[in-house]
């Protein structure tokens, strides 16, 4: 009898504190916060920035791949030239990137 008091009573002893369990938890939260999150934040705030910035003249990229020039821009459309005599109506939020303006012609050219 006083071997199976001893067994049970090692058995009842006293583990960590149950928040202990929850710290991968928070940590893998953590690490996606910081390795997924955060990142996607930033870049979608850079985004938008650009399109706030949208003034005539830009070259611009819009979603199905077409580079062209805005002609004029309003709150939610932008008139975008992507062809001499062919301007088509873009939604601002389609327009995926600004094209910096390159300063000399390529190389090879």
């Amino acid at each position: 009898m006083p071997i199976l008091n001893l067994l049970t009573a090692a058995a009842a002893t006293d583990g960590p504190p149950a928040w202990v369990s929850f710290l991968p938890i928070v940590g893998m939260f953590g690490v996606m916060y910081f390795l997924f999150l955060r990142p996607q934040m930033r870049q979608q705030k850079e985004h938008k920035s650009k399109l706030e910035g949208l003034k005539k003249g830009d070259a611009v990229l819009t979603g199905g791949g077409f580079l062209g020039k805005i002609v004029k821009v309003d709150e939610t459309y932008a008139d975008v030239e992507l062809a001499p005599g062919l301007k088509v109506r873009a939604l601002k939020s389609t327009i995926t990137d600004v094209i910096a303006p390159t300063g000399s012609a390529p190389a090879n050219d």
